[in-house]
């Protein structure tokens, strides 16, 4: 039994590591695109475009990645994932023009598509509805943590070129790749895989994202959509609006951004399995667009650094524990559709994270509050989403 626990704990710590290390590499170039940009001649809408494909691909390629999930297996994936990942980080390292630049960002979206539903079905896979909720905590502190610590990193790797945070990506993007070959193993019996597959190859990607808008999975999936949003709106204009309304520096703006990611890592990996035993994902879920929605329109009040910073805190925090939330959530309902589930809940993900940015930069040339009051409105109505749902009803696709 204990050679089994101890097995378990180190395919998760794999797991958590695949999903670690594509956002730990997306952080790794945060502090050199500017040099970046300048060295190749790019313009700022070109920059604006970059961003954008990456996230289109997801969009486009996460339900497809979904189903591949529940056909093929969900080590086949991660494994193609992870791979994509290392070369399109090299070919973005190597680029000479922008077709190579443009290049290496659609398969950075195609590999985060396949990595993250592979991930999240594995993970429901091997634990048991009462762990789940802990794991996922993990699962969002993982991704977090890319995010916070691959800035810091990238800065010092940077002091040895320009280019070899790319490269520093692409040797540990397919280092993962290799480790997982031969660690892991297909969490999924024969029997179990055909039984799945012969249902997915049953539907289709249209037929897919009509079974999305099933009142089992919609109204979560409309969450998370609202939470993608929200955020990328705010980070999009997070440091425009410190730097035009109160002057902040980079090195003000960078304190605030790692001292709250690093504040919502720790309450994900100690605190969010007792919330949602606590709470429920149901209440979690509302109190957490609650606090959201008073801090972003507090944001517009605020003048000091510390009531910025305090602010912040609260709105990652907020959102951190909405992801692991609605994700575990997802996974409960899902059954033998963790795959169609966790390729969903990344298609949505990717919706938002290309319609928030885009009205956030629109509303912040109309006036500088308006994104923050405007994200707020989101997630009221999200709020108000939820109020739909019943808890006999949750029980019952649960237990479905």
């Amino acid at each position: 039994m204990k050679k089994t626990i101890k097995e378990q704990k180190t395919i998760l710590i794999i797991l958590l590591s695949n999903l670690f290390i594509p956002f730990l590499g997306i952080g790794l170039i945060v502090p050199v695109m500017p040099s970046f940009m300048s060295m190749m001649n790019l313009s700022g809408e070109t920059m604006g475009y970059l961003m954008a494909v990456f996230a289109v691909a997801q969009l486009l390629i996460s339900p497809i990645a979904g189903r591949w999930v529940d056909l093929y297996g969900r080590k086949k994936i991660i494994i193609i994932g992870l791979f994509l990942f290392g070369i399109s980080e090299l070919i973005f390292g190597l680029g000479t023009n922008v077709s190579m630049l443009y290049l290496a960002r659609i398969l950075g979206g195609i590999s985060a598509a396949f990595i993250m539903p592979g991930v999240t079905a594995y993970v429901s896979d091997i634990t048991s509805v009462q762990e789940r909720p802990k794991v996922m905590g993990y699962v969002s502190a993982s991704i977090s943590t890319g995010f916070i610590i691959g800035p810091g990193i990238g800065g010092f790797i940077a002091e040895y070129g320009v280019r070899m945070p790319f490269f520093f990506a692409a040797a540990i993007a397919l280092l993962a790749c290799i480790s997982s070959i031969f660690i892991l193993k297909e969490p999924l019996t024969k029997t179990q895989l055909a039984e799945i597959s012969a249902n997915t190859k049953q539907t289709s990607f249209i037929g897919d994202l009509k079974r999305s808008l099933n009142p089992r999975y919609f109204i979560a999936f409309v969450i998370v959509f609202v939470l993608a949003f929200g955020l990328s709106a705010y980070e999009t204009v997070f440091s425009l609006f410190t730097d035009h309304k109160f002057g902040f520096t980079p090195q003000d703006i960078a304190t605030i951004i790692t001292i709250s990611g690093i504040f919502g890592v720790v309450v994900q990996v100690f605190m969010f399995g007792k919330l949602v035993e606590i709470l429920g994902e149901k209440k979690l879920i509302q109190f957490c667009l609650i606090v959201g929605v008073i801090f972003a329109v507090a944001s517009t009040f605020i003048s000091s650094y510390l009531a910025v910073l305090v602010v912040t805190c609260f709105i990652f925090l907020a959102f951190d524990l909405l992801r692991p939330a609605l994700t575990t959530f997802l996974s409960k309902s899902a059954g033998n559709e963790q795959g169609f589930v966790a390729g969903m809940n990344s298609t949505y993900t990717s919706l938002g994270t290309i319609v928030g940015p885009t009205i956030g930069g629109v509303l912040f040339d109309i006036n500088i509050d308006y994104p923050y009051l405007f994200a707020a409105i989101i997630m009221i109505i999200g709020l108000g989403i939820t109020t739909i749902w019943r808890e006999k009803q949750l029980v019952e696709s649960i237990a479905g």
